[in-house]
């Protein structure tokens, strides 16, 4: 894949570089796109994508983007 870089001044240094959008432009086309229950085979794998989901939102086990380490 070829990546956009774009040379700039950053603060503290001299130049870096600095790496552009990396996606493809447009919106996902066609009967298929969205719909996730039919490209999952069976209900436990239904099951999972959904308890993967939800844990991230939910979940006390994990530090993600969103969570404090030490609770307020």
């Amino acid at each position: 894949m070829n990546y956009k870089v774009e040379k700039v001044k950053a603060p503290g240094r001299d130049e870096v570089e600095l790496l552009q959008e990396t996606y493809e432009k447009g919106k996902p086309e066609g009967e298929e796109s969205g719909r996730w229950r039919q490209k999952l085979a069976c209900r436990a794998e239904k099951l999972k994508y959904l308890q993967n989901g939800e844990r991230y939102f939910y979940g006390k086990d994990g530090y993600g983007s969103e969570k404090r380490k030490n609770p307020a």
